[in-house]
């Protein structure tokens, strides 16, 4: 073992000699009991979203108190996202106490990444979105969605994954003003 390294004991597959190998479920439970909450959700979530492990596996798999914080985890997991920053800003959302609903459909906008509250339209966006004719689009779908009476931010990966309580209190800010407000705002400059 390697200096530093923790030795985990009781994996699902014998070691091999020829090829160092892990199953899927003792990576996914190594990581729900040895790393921060957003890593081991991203990693689960989307084993679980491609249909190759169910949360009842995992959960079956981490008896007793001292798993505790890895059964957590497994409570936050869905399997309405797209994307990495989709699953942590939901998330966050969620743990924030607002209500969220993932890859929503409006007429003439198309997919929205979240939805918060039924009025507060969330996009995020990676990297594919420097290129010049996906940003012209992106900014075609928010006005479409503000015409609609929505509200609609949008947030980068530096957002959602090093300042997510920023990206959260902003939300909040916004969701406290009242919606007529902001629809008379929008409707006033149509």
């Amino acid at each position: 073992m390697l200096a530093g390294g923790v030795h985990h004991a009781g994996l699902l597959l014998p070691p091999s000699r020829l090829q160092p190998v892990a199953a899927l479920a003792d990576v996914l439970i190594h990581a729900l009991r040895c790393l921060p909450f957003p890593e081991s959700l991203v990693m689960v979530e989307c084993a679980v979203g491609r249909g190759d492990m169910t949360v009842d596996f995992l959960r079956q798999r981490l008896p007793g108190k001292r798993n505790g914080k890895a059964r957590a985890v497994l409570e936050w997991v869905d399997t309405g996202a797209d994307s990495l920053l989709e699953t942590l800003a939901r998330t966050y959302f969620r743990q924030a106490g607002i209500r969220v609903q993932a890859q929503v459909y409006l007429e003439r906008v198309g997919s929205v990444d979240l939805l918060l509250d039924g009025w507060l339209v969330v996009e995020l966006d990676g990297r594919h979105h420097a290129d010049w004719k996906q940003v012209q689009k992106d900014h075609r779908r928010n006005n479409e969605s503000v015409l609609q009476g929505y509200t609609a931010l949008r947030y980068y990966y530096a957002d959602v994954v090093f300042h997510p309580q920023e990206m959260v209190d902003q939300v909040l800010a916004v969701l406290k003003r009242p919606r007529q407000a902001t629809a008379a705002v929008t409707q006033s400059r149509v």
